[in-house]
């Protein structure tokens, strides 16, 4: 047994782990104009917040934690007066009623600006914070809170480069869909245990969700699971516990999510139906932890070709075909049933547009959750898309970097036109 390939996939696997308070975009805004704001002190002139699509996309109508509001702008606000920069993507969690009071004064003075810097998959934000007696610019490239410069009254104070370069990988393709198979079969358990803990915060998200006066989808899928949190029903105990965790995300209930590749709704989706499953089924945490590294896994094999944000919905289409793949591995399928599952996936939901984090992730998910079980239920009765078909490759590996291909350079010119559509909106 070959130790260094697991030891890889396992430090893959805990790097990308990281509980995110609501959405992660608003968080990382936030993180990027309390860290300018705490170099600089004196009153508040201006703050200046440049963006990238994706970034500037997925927070335009997104719920905030411990407010009642969204999108950039309130984000920007609030970071400037009450969040911690040393939480990182959890930097709203003390926000109080006072501090959204001072963040709409910021706002209402006009004192708030937000940009476009360019249309990329590549994460971006500069935050300026200019005061009375100073100003500070904080630079955040390809991770959700990595700082690659600061500088203080004109003078750069940091400047590293970005943890990943434009385009570097985090290793993951180094790995074939067997050798990711032979990890999760063969990985001593142990190695595992630390991604209960995305089952411990996801849960806690999905139970605020259910006691949320706010929450309008929950309350139908739980209708729809006979009022039960888990029933005999597989698929609709996963759409609750999944899309019910989603809801509260991006609505901005006070509970993280553990995200993956920098999401929030991925790791949830990766995550939630295969507890529903295993929940229903009686299946073993052992079980449970090997498929959730397969999902894990396999969404990152995908994200890495698509970009963090792009204009396709990673969420449902690489989050939703790792939870396929797992969910498969789940009913013990091999390697030729799940390579189904993934051209199956690969030929029904590749295109779905991302348009920001909002409402509309929960019926993304939906969509997702019902798309992953039948291509499953299909694949697994011997049933899938040939490879001739379609954007699907003769391979596994290469069907998944053809769909993130359609993302990134693929649907450049849709992120324009969506942005197009919310900036109209906008300024209606």
């Amino acid at each position: 047994m070959n130790y260094q390939p697991h030891a890889l996939l396992t430090g893959i696997l805990k790097a990308d782990m990281k509980p995110a308070l609501g959405v992660t975009e608003p968080g990382a805004i936030a993180f990027a104009v309390s860290r300018a704001r705490s170099l600089v002190n004196g009153e508040i002139v201006q703050v200046t917040l440049r963006l990238n699509s994706g970034m500037y996309k997925n927070a335009f109508t997104c719920g905030i934690p411990n407010s009642d509001k969204f999108g950039n702008a309130f984000a920007a606000a609030l970071g400037a007066v009450g969040a911690n920069p040393d939480a990182g993507l959890e930097s709203l969690s003390a926000i109080t009623a006072e501090h959204n009071r001072l963040a709409q004064a910021l706002l209402d003075a006009g004192k708030i600006k937000v940009e476009l810097s360019g249309i990329t998959p590549d994460i971006f934000i500069q935050a300026t914070v200019e005061t009375e007696s100073g100003s500070c610019t904080v630079t955040i490239e390809h991770g959700h809170t990595d700082i690659t410069s600061i500088t203080l009254n004109g003078e750069t104070v940091l400047s590293a480069p970005p943890q990943r370069e434009k385009g570097e990988e985090t290793g993951i393709h180094a790995f074939g869909l067997e050798q990711l198979l032979e990890f999760v079969n063969t990985v001593e358990e142990d190695s595992l245990t630390l991604m209960m803990e995305a089952y411990t915060v996801n849960l806690a998200l999905l139970q605020a969700s259910l006691d949320s006066p706010r929450t309008v989808f929950t309350k139908v899928l739980y209708q729809e699971n006979g009022q039960r949190l888990i029933s005999v029903n597989e698929l609709a105990t996963a759409q609750l516990m999944c899309n019910g965790a989603i809801e509260a995300r991006v609505i901005g209930l006070d509970k993280p999510a553990m995200s993956i590749t920098g999401s929030g709704a991925h790791g949830i989706i990766c995550t939630m139906p295969l507890y529903a499953f295993c929940k229903v089924r009686g299946l073993s945490q052992e079980k449970l932890l090997r498929a959730t590294a397969l999902s894990y896994l396999v969404t990152m094999y995908i994200k890495e070709y698509s970009g963090r944000l792009s204009a396709f919905c990673g969420c449902a289409i690489a989050a939703g075909t790792g939870m396929a793949c797992a969910l498969a591995w789940l009913h013990g399928a091999g390697y030729e049933q799940i390579c189904g599952v993934i051209s199956n996936m690969a030929s029904s939901i590749t295109g779905m547009i991302c348009d920001g984090g909002n409402q509309g992730c929960t019926m993304k998910g939906i969509v997702a959750v019902d798309a992953a079980f039948r291509s499953v239920d299909l694949a697994m009765s011997g049933a899938s898309v040939d490879v001739i078909h379609g954007i699907n490759g003769r391979t596994p590996e290469d069907t998944m970097r053809h769909m993130g291909l359609i993302a990134s350079p693929g649907m450049t010119a849709t992120e324009g036109t969506i942005l197009e559509i919310m900036q109209k909106k906008n300024a209606g």
